[in-house]
């Protein structure tokens, strides 16, 4: 059974950093195309940065530039980095497969970034 266990979030002010952490299991990881997602208050969740088995990256068009999404392999890890934060990047953060049908859908961590 695929599982994802997210970790790193907390309160943070605008313009500080924080780095997400996302261990898997039940899965062939270096064959996987992982995504972080975040559903913020009162909206859907989506889908924010993702990297390819090959290490390709792709992001939303509002965190480009102040996310950096990366994975280790040997360690069952994918990590986001999230720097320059603003109040709208609030929300709780999901890792989880692209084709997120063929995964599940952990916890999630909590991020909240404060004007």
């Amino acid at each position: 059974q695929v599982q994802f266990v997210e970790s790193g979030g907390g309160l943070v002010q605008a313009g500080g950093s924080l780095r997400l952490s996302c261990a898997a299991s039940g899965l062939v990881f270096r064959f996987a195309h992982i995504g972080w997602y975040r559903q913020a208050p009162g909206k859907q969740r989506e889908l924010v940065a993702s990297i390819s088995i090959a290490g390709n990256t792709n992001y939303e068009d509002s965190v480009k530039g102040r996310f950096t999404i990366s994975r280790d392999n040997a360690k069952n890890t994918v990590y986001l980095q999230m720097n320059s934060l603003k109040p709208e990047d609030t929300g709780r953060y999901y890792c989880n497969l692209v084709r997120a049908d063929l995964g599940s859908w952990g916890q999630g961590t909590q991020v909240t970034v404060s004007s």
